[in-house]
C-alpha cells in the first residue's frame, strides 16, 4: 500500500494481526459449513413404520412391515436417495387404536421421522388422522378400505371402495347369485364397507338376507353361523379381518355350509392369511383384491422372488404387501423430486401425480383426491393357497373415494353416526350376546 505521493506504508500490525485472523475464521467456518454438509448427506433419513406386530391384527398386519422394509433394503442397496440411506423406525400398534395415535405421536415428535407408512383397521387410520393434521406431518395408507375420507396430510395408496367393493359386489351378482349375506368385523371400516354394498345390491336389484359382525378380534362366530344357515344366500361378502377369519371358516365347513353352493368373497384375505388357514376350508371361496401373487407379468416375477429370497421361499406376496412396497418408491420418487426431506408439506405435493410401474401394473397418485388409480382383481382359492384369476378390469380405475350413492355430506353424517354410536370411538366397545 502506497499514500498519495507513492511512499510505501506499513499496514499496522494490529491489523494485520486482524485480517490474517478473519482470514483463518473464515476459511475455518467455510470448512466447517462443508463438513456439517457433508455429515448431514450422510445422516440417514428417518421414517415411521407404524402397524400391528402383536395382537388380533398381526395375522395380516404384520407382512405389511416386510413389504415396507423390502423396499427399503432394495433402495439403500442401490445408493439410498439423496445420497442418504433411509432408516426405518419400526412401531407396534398392538392392535390397539389408542396405542396407533401413541406411537404415531412418538414417531413424529422424539423419533422425529418425516413420513410415517402405516395402519391397516380403517379405526387405527382414524386414530393417527388427527394426529398428522396436528403436526401437518404425512401418513401413507397403504390399505384399502372404504373411502369416505380425504385428508391433505394422507396418501391413500390402497384401494377406494370403487376398486375393490363395487366391482366385487357387481362380479358376485353376474357370476354367483342373486342372494347376499354380509359379515364382517364390529368396527368402521366392516360397517362402511357393508353401507356402500347394500345401496349397490339396491341399484342391482340383489336381495340382502342377512347382515351380522364378530366382535374385533372375537373368536365367538356362532350366532353369525346360525344367521347364515337360516338365510340360505347364494354368496357370503365377508369383511372379516384378523384372527376372527381362522373361526369364522372353520366354522363355516363344521357347519357344512361349502364354497360349491354357497362360497364366501373376501375383501378382507389374501395369500399371507391363507398361509394361516387350513387349506381345506378354503378351497373354492374367492378373494376381492387389485393384486395376487399369481399376476402374470414380469415385474411381479421379479417382485415375488425378491421377496422369497429375503423372507424365505415359504413366504408368499400379497395385495397389502405390495401396496405397502410400492408405496415406498412412490415416497422415494417424490423426495428426489423435492431434493430434500426438510419440509414434509414438500414431500406431501411432491407425492401428488407420482406414477410407477408396480408390480401389479401402473399405479397413479390421484392428484384430486391423493388416492392412487389402481387395477382390481377376483380370485378363487386354490388347495396351495394361491388364487387363480377368474377376472380382472385390465387397467387401472381412476379412484372415487365417496361413491356416488349417496352425497359426501351424508356420507360423514353417517360416519358421525357410528362414531356417536360407540361413544366416541371408531369400534363397538360392546360385544354383542
Amino acid at each position: 500500500m502506497s499514500d498519495s505521493l507513492g511512499v510505501p506504508v506499513r499496514e499496522p500490525k494490529s491489523k494485520l494481526r486482524w485480517a490474517g485472523l478473519l482470514a483463518v475464521v473464515l476459511l475455518a467456518g467455510a470448512a466447517g459449513w462443508r463438513f456439517h454438509r457433508a455429515a448431514q448427506k450422510q445422516q440417514p433419513i428417518r421414517v415411521g413404520i407404524l402397524h400391528s406386530r402383536s395382537g388380533a391384527m398381526a395375522i395380516s398386519e404384520s407382512s405389511m412391515v416386510d413389504g415396507e422394509l423390502l423396499a427399503i433394503e432394495e433402495i439403500n442397496t442401490n445408493g439410498g436417495v439423496l445420497g442418504r440411506r433411509i432408516e426405518a423406525v419400526i412401531a407396534d400398534g398392538q392392535s390397539d387404536w389408542p396405542t396407533f395415535a401413541k406411537e404415531a405421536e412418538r414417531l413424529i415428535t422424539k423419533e422425529k421421522v418425516c413420513t410415517i407408512f402405516g395402519c391397516w383397521t380403517s379405526a387405527s387410520r382414524k386414530n393417527v388422522k388427527p394426529v398428522v393434521e396436528k403436526h401437518n406431518h404425512l401418513l401413507i395408507y397403504p390399505m384399502a378400505y372404504e373411502g369416505l375420507e380425504q385428508s391433505p396430510n394422507i396418501i391413500y395408496t390402497g384401494a377406494a371402495p370403487n376398486q375393490q367393493i363395487i366391482p366385487a359386489v357387481k362380479w358376485s351378482f353376474d357370476k354367483l347369485g342373486r342372494r347376499f349375506f354380509l359379515v364382517g368385523s364390529d368396527y368402521v371400516w366392516p360397517h362402511s364397507v357393508n353401507a356402500i354394498i347394500k345401496d349397490e345390491l339396491t341399484a342391482l336389484g340383489a336381495q340382502l338376507t342377512g347382515e351380522e359382525y364378530i366382535f374385533f378380534g372375537s373368536p365367538d362366530v356362532r350366532r353369525v353361523i346360525d344367521k347364515i344357515k337360516e338365510a340360505h344366500p347364494d354368496v357370503i361378502l365377508s369383511a372379516v379381518v384378523g384372527d376372527s377369519n381362522i373361526a369364522f371358516y372353520k366354522a363355516l365347513k363344521e357347519a357344512g355350509i361349502d364354497a360349491s353352493k354357497t362360497p364366501v368373497v373376501s375383501v378382507s384375505i389374501g395369500e399371507d392369511e391363507l398361509r394361516k388357514l387350513p387349506p381345506i376350508e378354503m378351497i373354492g371361496n374367492y378373494c376381492a383384491w387389485d393384486y395376487f401373487q399369481s399376476i402374470s407379468r414380469a415385474e411381479n416375477q421379479a417382485f415375488v422372488s425378491h421377496f422369497k429370497a429375503r423372507y424365505g421361499a415359504d413366504r408368499v406376496t400379497s395385495d397389502v404387501i405390495e401396496s405397502a412396497y410400492f408405496s415406498v418408491y412412490l415416497w422415494v420418487q417424490a423426495v428426489q423430486e423435492c431434493g430434500s426431506v426438510a419440509d414434509v408439506q414438500n414431500i406431501r405435493e411432491a407425492m401428488v401425480g407420482q406414477s410407477l410401474d408396480a408390480p401389479e401394473g401402473v399405479v397413479s397418485i390421484d392428484p384430486e383426491t391423493q388416492h392412487t388409480w389402481r387395477s382390481f382383481s377376483i380370485g378363487r382359492i386354490r388347495g396351495d393357497g394361491q388364487l387363480d384369476i377368474v377376472w380382472t378390469s385390465q387397467k387401472p380405475i381412476r379412484p372415487v373415494p365417496y361413491p356416488i350413492s349417496r352425497s359426501k355430506t351424508e356420507w360423514e353424517a353417517y360416519l358421525t353416526g357410528l362414531y356417536t354410536q360407540w361413544g366416541g370411538k371408531w369400534a363397538n366397545p360392546v360385544k354383542a350376546d
